[in-house]
């Protein structure tokens, strides 16, 4: 069973995008392409959802 954590080695930030795209099972280029279209077009609002998702989820061991 996966679990959703932040990727020690593929991170930019804070490594929740590479965990998301691990979990996920694709580029983590292509995912953080689509969050940075996300983030525009909802006025910043998804860096509000990156900040808890960043204190949220548990760091890969």
């Amino acid at each position: 069973m996966k679990k959703l954590c932040k990727s020690r080695t593929d991170k930019k930030v804070c490594g929740v995008c590479g965990g998301f795209a691990e979990y996920l099972n694709m580029d983590s280029t292509l995912l953080r392409v689509i969050y940075a279209i996300i983030t525009v077009c909802s006025v910043g609002t998804a860096i509000l959802i990156y900040l808890l998702a960043a204190l949220i989820m548990p760091t890969a061991e």
